[in-house]
């Protein structure tokens, strides 16, 4: 028996991260036991042992909280022991340290004495002793900061602290530096940049939204083998220094001037004059341990080709749209600048980025004549395309695309007999790649990257298959309730909220969209319960059962100011956004009823709130919540249906996949709802017309209703409107709009166009559910039971699906051969699985692979 990922509150061997409430989870594998008869954790310290749960039958996988209050600045170390029902067993250790955990600061807040907006260094000499045993450093700075200890960055990761409600919250992270101190002389030294806190954001380019002023606090502590320890912290003794970044913004990019690099700017010794600091009175009151995954590099891409368009540009492609940065190795003489443009999409042949908008994402580098290795700092882009300028021989070898996003990696995986289907999903995967950087963004290239929170709902239930997600979208939740709270109730449309303080064009849209909008703000409920249905952590259940509860409360009490009839009447409903149902093109909301999409999501959001009271053991909580559903299905059949089934409003595709997928007909009116959805598709071509709405959706309601055919025609249809439309117009991610880009290859438009959305690469969700057949069960989360339930179709020959769940991997496949079709199924240790073949035939399921 083998013991394998081993998380602290789904981390890996997680420093300084916030923890509690901590829950440890595992893996079992490689056992000849079908089911788990005990576990036993241990936990100790290099004090001793400090918690020892015994053996117990009721240990879960999944998410065990331990009765144990955590110390500051502690390493842990714990042991996870299992028993399987055929008597053999296993263990693994592992182990986490803690942050501050409420401990008081001692340092200071500090800026430079400079101008206001002039980039700066910070250095601060010391010394330390022999005999060190760790050293660790508690650090935040605003808006972005990159720490180095002589001459070495701190960590592997980038663009700290992230983006979250710095009006709220300021999560400082934590250094282990132990390895880059040496006895005697040593240096600390920390580069700002405006980024998210200070910079030019949002849609009108507002600046200091959170802040006028960059600023940078932390702390050293050395701990010596005799016991002692020193704390070194930020303060006036501190000194600052000019920096060669002129300028930097999110949304622009970097200018970088390297004649006023300062050699050896943060190691002992260094000549160059520094200047004092300021020492701020802000106290740190908002400074909270980090919960968010670092934002690290995870792949690397040399160009794929050098192209010199027509216009004579020259121009690198790395063959994948992505998030992050070109690294490249500089030879050019004193004066000279280098410019590297980013863009998505060629046009005529020719380097294109209209479709940034405002954003000119670009890169300058003034060399000083020295060799040099250059990449970003303060910034990052969203490209498949650079334009080189100023490179006088430019080498493939000299460039690196670095893709940056945050440290989760990838637990799914599906391919099929159709090499573009394949694609499709690598496209939606890249789409969660690249915008997965420290919150859940819209897209990663133009002048927005927010976190539009009907985005992050939609593709949530895809996206926790396709990745390990639970720490992730824990740090969005977290922002999602600050900013709940902050709007009585409401969750804004995107999430940061940039206090959007001096807005002229769209501040009324804006302020409207406080008042909560259907799907965008459902975020609150469907984000917490696709975290449990897939892993099964009932503490992060617990955790986030409040704003479930708190928005589904908001739209009542908008309904209850209507008159308490069930509806919900109120708000900036954004409906079916880009859906293609109506001739007028300027409207983006589409043609279904935009009360009757807000109400079908209010049933939702209470349907999701009361099965989580339930799972939770809140009885009168799960009662009441039942109750308001009946009264908003009750509502949504009388305002909105005949009693034979047929609409009183326009019975739009996205009209009939809500009422399918949500159960809103009246009795016995499936069939014609169903009916009337395979007509409008027919009406259609066989193609869809939905927008972020429907889409999602649509593929499930139609295998699991009779139409599994009419579902892989959607998926397989190649024109437009349809997926592989942007595969065959060479897509590496999921687009924003059906047409983006028109047959001609032209960009269809500037003003709203990215590709790289991944809202419609929800579809993943329907390619495990429904093509594959994996299910999660209410009743045991996290995949501990499964209904298996493949749906094929000839015509893609055969899929493949892969999925480490939290339980274990879970494989199932399917193959037409001979005349037949052959199905793998695959069961981890203490799972079980009801498989349902296409014929009907029915197996109950315990560990272990088959074969029918």
């Amino acid at each position: 028996m083998k013991v394998t990922d081993l998380r602290a509150s789904h981390f890996t061997e997680p420093l300084g991260m916030g923890l509690s409430p901590l829950s440890l989870s595992w893996v079992t594998e490689d056992t000849k036991s079908k089911k788990q008869e005990a576990a036993q954790i241990k936990i100790w310290t290099e004090e001793g042992p400090v918690y020892d749960s015994g053996r117990q039958k009721t240990i879960s996988s999944l998410g065990f909280e331990p009765a144990l209050v955590l110390l500051p600045r502690t390493r842990y170390f714990w042991n996870v022991t299992v028993w399987g029902d055929a008597g053999d067993s296993g263990s693994a250790q592992s182990w986490f340290e803690t942050a501050k955990e409420g401990e008081a600061w001692a340092a200071k807040w500090i800026t430079s004495t400079f101008p206001k907006d002039e980039h700066f260094l910070l250095t601060r000499n010391f010394t330390a002793g022999s005999a060190l045993e760790s050293a660790r450093i508690y650090a935040c700075g605003l808006g972005i900061y990159e720490l180095e200890v002589n001459g070495k960055k701190a960590g592997d990761e980038y663009l700290l602290p992230g983006f979250h409600c710095y009006d709220m919250m300021l999560q400082y992270q934590t250094f282990d530096v132990t390895a880059l101190l040496q006895d005697g002389e040593n240096t600390l030294g920390a580069s700002l940049a405006p980024g998210w806190y200070k910079g030019s954001m949002t849609f009108d380019r507002q600046e200091n939204i959170y802040g006028d002023t960059m600023k940078f606090l932390c702390e050293l502590h050395l701990r010596y083998q005799d016991g002692h320890e020193e704390v070194l912290a930020s303060d006036g003794s501190w000194r600052c220094l000019p920096s060669p970044v002129l300028e930097s913004n999110i949304y622009d990019g970097e200018i970088f001037d390297a004649a006023r690099r300062i050699p050896d700017w943060s190691v002992p010794g260094c000549q160059a004059e520094s200047f004092p600091v300021q020492v701020l009175e802000d106290g740190a009151e908002l400074l909270t341990a980090r919960i968010d995954p670092k934002i690290v590099c995870k792949y690397t891409f040399a160009p794929k080709e050098i192209l010199h368009t027509k216009r004579g540009e020259t121009v690198l492609d790395f063959g994948q749209n992505m998030t992050g940065w070109v690294e490249f190795e500089a030879h050019e003489p004193a004066g000279t600048k280098i410019k590297l443009s980013y863009g998505e999409i060629l046009q005529e042949e020719c380097f294109y980025r209209d479709n940034l908008r405002t954003a000119k994402c670009e890169y300058l580098y003034i060399s000083d004549g020295s060799p040099a290795h250059v990449r970003p700092h303060f910034t990052f882009y969203g490209f498949r395309y650079v334009k080189v300028e100023g490179v006088t021989d430019v080498k493939a070898e000299d460039f690196t695309a670095c893709h940056i996003r945050s440290d989760i990696d990838p637990i799914g995986s599906i391919e099929t007999g159709n090499t573009e289907v394949n694609q499709l999903f690598q496209n939606a995967m890249w789409g969660q790649f690249d915008n997965f950087l420290d919150i859940p963004t819209d897209c990663p290239q133009r002048d927005e990257r927010l976190g539009w929170t009907g985005d992050a709902a939609l593709i949530c239930g895809t996206a926790c298959k396709n990745l390990y997600m639970p720490a992730f979208f824990h740090h969005y939740l977290k922002n999602v309730a600050l900013e709940e709270a902050y709007h009585d109730g409401a969750v804004p449309v995107f999430v940061p909220m940039t206090k959007l303080k001096n807005a002229q064009d769209g501040a009324l849209w804006f302020e409207n969209a406080f008042q909560g909008t259907a799907i965008w703000s459902d975020v609150a409920t469907l984000l917490p319960w696709a975290l449990y249905e897939n892993y099964g952590d009932k503490n992060l259940l617990r955790a986030h059962y409040p704003i479930m509860k708190t928005w589904v409360e908001r739209i009542r009490r908008d309904d209850e100011a209507d008159g308490g009839r069930g509806l919900w009447l109120r708000g900036m409903q954004l409906g079916d956004w880009l859906a293609l149902d109506t001739d007028d093109q300027q409207n983006p909301l589409g043609a279904t009823s935009l009360p009757y999409t807000a109400t079908a999501f209010y049933y939702y959001s209470a349907s999701l709130t009361a099965k989580a009271a339930k799972a939770l053991g809140l009885t009168a909580d799960a009662e009441e919540y039942s109750a308001l559903c009946r009264k908003i299905k009750a509502a949504i059949l009388s305002e909105y249906f005949q009693p034979d089934g047929s609409f009183k409003i326009e019975g739009t595709q996205t009209a009939c996949v809500l009422s399918l997928f949500l159960g809103l007909y009246p009795d016995g009116a499936k069939e014609r709802v169903t009916a009337q959805l395979k007509k409008r598709l027919e009406a259609k071509n066989m193609h869809l017309d939905t927008g972020f709405c429907g889409t999602p959706f649509l593929c499930r309601v139609l295998s699991e209703n009779g139409h599994n055919e009419i579902a892989y025609t959607l998926l397989l249809n190649d024109d437009f409107p349809s997926w592989l439309y942007e595969v065959k117009m060479g897509a590496t991610t999921v687009w924003e709009r059906w047409n983006s880009v028109l047959p001609d290859g032209s960009i269809s438009g500037t003003g709203m166009n990215s590709l790289n959305h991944y809202a419609y690469g929800s579809i993943v969700d329907w390619m495990y559910r429904n093509v594959c057949g994996l299910n999660p069960c209410e009743e045991a989360p996290g995949y501990k039971k499964a209904v298996i339930r493949p749906q094929p179709d000839p015509r893609i020959g055969k899929a493949e699906m892969k999925m480490h769940t939290a339980s274990g991997l879970y494989e199932s496949a399917w193959y037409y051969e001979d005349g037949g079709i052959r199905f793998e199924i695959t069961v981890p240790f203490d799972c079980e699985a009801v498989l349902i073949l296409p014929d009907g035939r029915e197996y109950q399921l315990t560990a272990g692979n088959y074969r029918f």
